[in-house]
């Protein structure tokens, strides 16, 4: 009589909060309304990391938790993010964005002195190591990891927001060399796409990334600039509200 297979339970993969790019309902007019905010009292477009972080995070309900990696800025439930911001002339016609995420060194986490004296392919391994243990560690604590981009125009009228799965990259599929600006370039073996780039000097990891099809466009009105004195003025402000004292 053969051995019977016994029956396992089954364990529910623990679902992230919203599918890829299926932003919650209000998320759109959240981030627009920010954007409103952002001109109206600030007077120039600028937007970048941590304020982008805490826009995303109070648009989707998360919590805003910035960190060293980079990588788990904002967390809901079992998920989280990092998020990242770029600039284009047209960001809902952008097909691919170029993604500074972090600074990867072989010197520090190897003890590579010198990088040109040894073959690209090696250094591109452990530059790609390092990436890949980053994103391990953070999964050790949440079942689920992503990166948001926001695709920006010049003066924020328009920007493109979209979500990729944060991942863990096959060194075995990737092939090294050097260019012409004497940075190293990982290309996609067979499609010799351009995929990775690494600055020896400073040691900045890139990341290429294609837009998807499915983010969000958002486009806003732009609003005039709030003028300064009289919100000084609304809010009752005076001299009683600054205390000035000098340091002997």
């Amino acid at each position: 009589m053969e051995d019977e297979s016994p029956k396992l339970r089954t364990v529910n993969k623990v679902k992230p909060p919203y599918a890829i790019n299926d932003f919650p309902r209000d998320f759109g007019q959240i981030i627009g309304g920010e954007l409103v905010y952002l001109l109206a009292t600030k007077g120039r477009p600028d937007l970048e990391g941590p304020e982008w972080e805490a826009i995303f995070a109070k648009s989707i309900g998360a919590e805003w938790k910035p960190s060293n990696i980079g990588l788990d800025d904002v967390v809901l439930e079992s998920c989280a993010w990092g998020a990242k911001t770029v600039k284009a002339k047209a960001p809902s016609k952008q097909k691919s964005v170029r993604l500074i995420s972090g600074r990867n060194s072989p010197y520090y986490s190897f003890d590579v002195e010198n990088v040109k004296e040894i073959p690209p392919n090696e250094v591109g391994n452990k530059v790609l190591s390092i990436w890949n243990e980053r994103v391990a560690d953070i999964r050790k604590r949440h079942k689920h990891l992503r990166t948001v981009v926001m695709v920006k125009s010049h003066d924020l009228s328009e920007v493109f927001i979209f979500e990729f799965e944060t991942v863990r990259y096959d060194s075995e599929i990737y092939a090294w060399k050097w260019n012409k600006s004497k940075n190293l370039e990982g290309l996609e073996k067979g499609s010799n796409r351009h995929k990775f780039t690494w600055q020896p000097s400073g040691a900045q990891f890139t990341i290429i990334e294609d837009v998807p099809e499915d983010g969000l466009i958002i486009r806003i009105k732009k609003p005039k600039k709030l003028d300064k004195q009289k919100v000084l003025k609304d809010i009752g402000f005076d001299k009683s509200w600054v205390t000035v004292i000098k340091k002997r």
